[in-house]
C-alpha cells in the first residue's frame, strides 16, 4: 500500500496586546483526501452516506484487488471514523450466485480509511455481473448498501488467478499477489483458498506451492535460485523467491502439494511437457 498522506494543519493565534481588536482566531484546518493518489472505482450511495471505493489499480479486475474505503456523511460533509464495516461481493450468474475469497475490512493509520482485499474469479458481462454489498454500523445504527460493479480481465491479459478442483475433489482459488518484477531474485507471494460453499472461501494454510518459471519464447529456459512458496503465519500468505534473469514474458509453472506431500494440481515441466496445467503469467 502506498503511504497514505494526511495533511492536517491547525493554527491558533492568540494575541494579548491591548491594541489588538480580535482576542483570538478560529483554528485553520486543511484536510486533504488521503487517497488522492488512488483511483476511485465506485461510489455506493444510500442512507445519506457515500461509500467511496479506491484502488491503486484502475479497475476491479480478475484476481487480487486491494481496496480502500471511506464513508462520507452527506449531511455533515465529513468522513466517518468509528464504523464497524463488512462486505460481501456477489456474482450474479444466469443460474446461480456465488461470492469470492475476501479479507475482513480493517482500519488503517488514517482513521477515515478502511482496507481489505477481494479475489474475483471471473469477469462480469452484460448478463452476469458482480454486486458489492456493504454493512456498516455507526453509533449503534446499522446500514446496508449494495451496487453493481464492473469486474474486468487484467488490462495486460496475463493470468493471475487459478480456479481448480484438486485431486482431493476440493475446489480451490489460487491468486498471485502484486509483483513489481525486476531482473533479480524477487520476493514472490500468493494466496490459497478452498471453496467451502458458494459463499465461503476460507484460507488454506501449510500447503506448498512449487514454482518453475520458464520463458516459452526463449527455448523454455528456467532460472536459478528460485524458492518454492511456503505458508507464512504472520502475513497469512505463501511466500518464496522468484528468479527472473531477463525481461520479457515468463510463465510461472505451479504445482501444489498438501501437508502430506500429495500433489493436488500441477505437473513437472519436462522435455515432453512444456508447461504445467497450473500457472501464472508475467511480462515486464
Amino acid at each position: 500500500m502506498k503511504t497514505i498522506k494526511i495533511i492536517l494543519a491547525a493554527c491558533i493565534l492568540a494575541f494579548g496586546f491591548s491594541s489588538c481588536n480580535d482576542d483570538s482566531d478560529d483554528p485553520i484546518i486543511i484536510d486533504e483526501n488521503p487517497l488522492a493518489e488512488f483511483a476511485m472505482l465506485a461510489t455506493l450511495t444510500a442512507n445519506n452516506h457515500s461509500v467511496e471505493v479506491y484502488s491503486e489499480q484502475q479497475q476491479f479486475t480478475i484476481g487480487y484487488n486491494e481496496l480502500f474505503l471511506r464513508i462520507k456523511d452527506e449531511v455533515t460533509d465529513s468522513y466517518l471514523t468509528n464504523a464497524d464495516i463488512s462486505w460481501t461481493p456477489i456474482m450474479h450468474m444466469t443460474e446461480m450466485m456465488h461470492s469470492c475469497p475476501k479479507s475482513a475490512l480493517s482500519k488503517t493509520e488514517d482513521a477515515t480509511v478502511y482496507k481489505g482485499f477481494t479475489v474475483f474469479q471471473m469477469p462480469g458481462n452484460t448478463e452476469e455481473y458482480w454486486e458489492l454489498g456493504l454493512e456498516y454500523t455507526v453509533d449503534g445504527q446499522t446500514y446496508n448498501v449494495s451496487e453493481r460493479i464492473e469486474v474486468k480481465a487484467p488490462a495486460d491479459g496475463k493470468k493471475r488467478v487459478n480456479v481448480f478442483t484438486g485431486a482431493d475433489d476440493i475446489r480451490y482459488v489460487l491468486a498471485m499477489m502484486p509483483l513489481n518484477a525486476e531482473v533479480a531474485v524477487n520476493d514472490y507471494s500468493a494466496l490459497l483458498f478452498r471453496m467451502e460453499n458458494m459463499m465461503m472461501f476460507p484460507e488454506v494454510a501449510n500447503y506448498k506451492i512449487k514454482i518453475d518459471p520458464r520463458m516459452p519464447g526463449m527455448g523454455n529456459h528456467s532460472s536459478p535460485s528460485n524458492e518454492d512458496l511456503t505458508y507464512d503465519t504472520s502475513s497469512k500468505t505463501y511466500t518464496g523467491k522468484l528468479s527472473l534473469t531477463m525481461t520479457g514474458y515468463w510463465k510461472i509453472n505451479l504445482k501444489i502439494e498438501n501437508e502430506n506431500g500429495d500433489v493436488l494440481k500441477g505437473e513437472d515441466v519436462t522435455e515432453e511437457n512444456e508447461s504445467s496445467s497450473l500457472f501464472f503469467e508475467i511480462e515486464f
